[in-house]
């Protein structure tokens, strides 16, 4: 996203709109999908019955999700019916998961097509089944709305309470916990177009505010004002206090992670 851009959340378009763009993307990944099977025969199968034998891409995710979460005791074969039903009955899921595939596509640059993620992005595999978990009722887990991206997602924790809004960045070893010391609503709230850099720790019933920045390995204990860029253990404001330095892009999307440095520190490598 070019800087400058501003963080306002988007509306969700008209439902029209909404099934235009997902059979756009839809289109997109069965397009490489033959692709890949062209280029690399020893695939086209694994290919084939993950996407090109699906005649939508709620029902390739459906077929892939429960191939990913069978086991011997709940087969895949029921969690592709019980997932795809959620699907086509809310429309709204579908909707995220396009916002997430787009948003793996070109926020990430090791993301080099559509179906890439699809069928290797964990972090976009775990976020569709946290949402359809959420959707079925089946426990009470964190609020996750469009447009996340869980780069590399790996040691990523998240509280039950927790709330993560739209067009939010979220990478490695980042966990929105607990004090350790409250009950009932205890875990952070993340507001839109968010950016949170790898290992930081964000901790309690906290509110980081739309379009802010967490530096890598920061530790947050307390509110962050929107627009603001927020380092260090414990973190600090870039700017101080009383006049932080405000951000014109959406960090959550621009992914940029190291402009602050300059204001922050003179050390240099």
């Amino acid at each position: 996203m070019p800087a400058g851009t501003t963080c306002e959340p988007n509306p969700d378009p008209p439902q029209e709109a909404a099934n235009e763009d997902e059979a756009w993307v839809w289109t997109q990944i069965k397009a490489e999908g033959r692709r890949d099977a062209e280029a690399e025969p020893a695939l086209a199968s694994y290919l084939y019955s993950t996407i090109l034998s699906h005649s939508s891409l709620e029902r390739s995710l459906s077929f892939h999700l429960g191939n990913k979460l069978c086991s011997s005791t709940l087969l895949s074969t029921l969690l592709y019916d019980l997932f795809l039903n959620t699907f086509s009955s809310d429309p709204s899921l579908r909707a995220a998961a396009v916002a997430d595939l787009r948003a793996a596509r070109v926020r990430d640059p090791a993301c080099v097509s559509f179906s890439h993620c699809l069928l290797n992005y964990k972090g976009f595999l775990a976020c569709q089944s946290i949402l359809m978990i959420i959707d079925l009722g089946f426990l009470k887990l964190a609020k996750i709305g469009k447009g996340i991206l869980f780069d590399h997602a790996t040691g990523v924790v998240i509280g039950e309470t927790a709330v993560i809004g739209n067009n939010v960045s979220i990478l490695h070893h980042v966990t929105l916990g607990g004090t350790g010391k409250a009950c009932g609503d205890r875990h952070p709230k993340i507001g839109d177009g968010v950016l949170i850099g790898a290992g930081a720790t964000i901790l309690g019933n906290v509110k980081i505010g739309e379009g802010a920045k967490i530096g890598a390995g920061s530790v947050v204990l307390i509110d962050v004002p929107p627009r603001t860029t927020a380092v260090g253990n414990p973190a600090r404001l870039v700017g101080g206090k009383e006049k932080p330095t405000k951000l014109d892009e959406c960090p959550g999307e621009s992914m940029d992670h190291t402009s602050f440095i300059s204001e922050w520190s003179d050390y240099i490598i």
